[in-house]
């Protein structure tokens, strides 16, 4: 009998692309291979790229030696956004042998043959506009949570951004498949699922195929909501604009969906955010903060900002700076602005130097640590629930609670993938809490 194959994964960049590895995974699972860890000898190596930040390109040539040293015989096989863009440039470098882009990527069993390399990578890459199926996904990282796929791609036009020429046009998962996957991860025992996509907002759009709406965000969360087993569901990040109070009112009475949003913000000055072309202006996101804060007070709010965008000025970033300090959220995404081939921003002027973006990052990272402190300090003496996770880190294992705060206590194997109800106490040396049991939950 013929020895099964192995084939090994490395995802960079994304939640989004997790759950698209992990089906991409199963997908060749049932083609007869054997999925192993990364760090080991395996017959394929499967990259699955990012193109969002310059340092996920250079991820990518690394990743590649690594699976070079385990195994210089391995087929090597680039998939994702990066694959879509720059595909001769993947396929040039020295080991790979195969290069996917968004539409092919999820064939590609029906690209390999008999996994001898190629001189020069092979590449399969659609026009973007080709790009307009849908398929969905959903990860199993880790016995804890799972990232579930609804939509992918974007209509916006934002001026520093690939994705929509990486990912092509919004689209969505039709509803039933989307309630159908989510009762499958439940079935696993996996107490919490993750929302994910491209912009998770404009769900609803592309479900069969055309630019009609079906079902919006709304009905999405509303439906999900009603899934038996699932404990816990988070949104990951939504578009200001697309974060209806609706939806806020609803995920605040809501019986699995956790208080915690995370909404990119981008700029707090109007001017960038205008040579931005995002779709709304801060006067938006202050109401969406207000709204969340209102009818629900200890909810976490994470914000994604991009520091050295073309045209800020120091005045510029100092708004951005004391609109942050003076918001009530919880933590940040710092992104420094990184020029992007075919993109309206890698046109404009005002080039911000290297050295100015790093100095203004540094401020809102540490404004970050400030703003997470705080937020842990207003949540000692409460009481919430907390879903523990499976490693075991020096000794401890640590959890999120439903508001996301990482509470840590000593390591019991007993506790992997539990719900329970507990105190939060103090703030320990490493920035995460510590906790008191009320109750075992589940």
């Amino acid at each position: 009998m013929e020895k099964r194959k192995k084939v090994a994964f490395y995802t960079l960049g994304c939640k989004l692309n997790f759950s698209e590895t992990s089906t991409i995974a199963r997908n060749l699972q049932d083609e007869g291979f054997d999925r192993v860890d990364f760090e080991e000898v395996a017959d394929m190596y499967v990259i699955n790229t990012c193109s969002v930040t310059e340092n996920a390109d250079k991820q990518f040539k690394q990743v590649v030696r690594k699976a070079m040293k385990l195994n210089d015989k391995a087929f090597v096989a680039a998939v994702g956004c990066y694959a879509q863009l720059k595909p001769e440039e993947l396929a040039a470098v020295d080991g790979v042998d195969l290069v996917l882009g968004a539409t092919e990527k999820f064939k590609l069993a029906d690209y390999i043959n008999d996994l001898s390399k190629n001189d020069m990578g092979e590449v399969h890459s659609c026009e973007i506009a080709e790009a307009d199926f849908y398929v969905g996904s959903y990860s199993i990282g880790d016995r804890t949570r799972a990232f579930l796929k609804v939509q992918d791609g974007c209509d916006y036009k934002c001026t520093y951004c690939t994705i929509p020429l990486a990912r092509g046009i919004s689209r969505s998962d039709e509803l039933g498949n989307v309630l159908k996957n989510a009762a499958e991860i439940s079935k696993q025992g996996i107490k919490e699922i993750v929302l994910t996509g491209v912009n998770i907002g404009d769900y609803g759009k592309g479900e069969f195929g055309n630019k009609k709406h079906e079902h919006t965000f709304l009905e999405l969360v509303q439906a999900l909501d009603e899934v038996d087993g699932i404990e816990r569901l988070r949104i990951s990040s939504i578009e200001p604009n697309l974060l209806k109070n609706e939806t806020i009112e609803f995920v605040s009475k809501s019986r699995t969906f956790v208080p915690h949003f995370h909404i990119p913000l981008q700029s707090g000055s109007n001017d960038i955010l205008k040579l931005m072309k995002r779709r709304y202006l801060r006067e938006v996101y202050t109401e969406r903060v207000s709204k969340i804060r209102e009818v629900m007070p200890h909810a976490c709010i994470g914000v994604d900002v991009i520091v050295g965008f073309p045209g800020e000025t120091d005045e510029h970033f100092l708004e951005t700076y004391h609109f942050l300090n003076d918001l009530d959220i919880s933590y940040l995404h710092v992104f420094t602005y990184s020029e992007r081939d075919n993109t309206e921003a890698a046109a404009m002027s005002g080039v911000v130097p290297a050295n100015v973006r790093a100095k203004r990052s540094k401020m809102l990272r540490g404004l970050s640590v400030k703003k997470r402190r705080a937020f842990y300090e207003s949540q000692l003496g409460t009481q919430r629930k907390v879903l523990f996770e499976s490693e075991n880190k020096e000794g401890y294992i640590h959890g999120f609670t439903e508001n996301y705060v990482k509470v840590k206590t000593p390591w019991n194997p007993e506790l992997v993938n539990t719900l329970h109800d507990i105190n939060l106490t103090r703030i320990d040396e490493d920035g995460s809490v510590r906790m008191d049991f009320v109750s075992v939950l589940v």
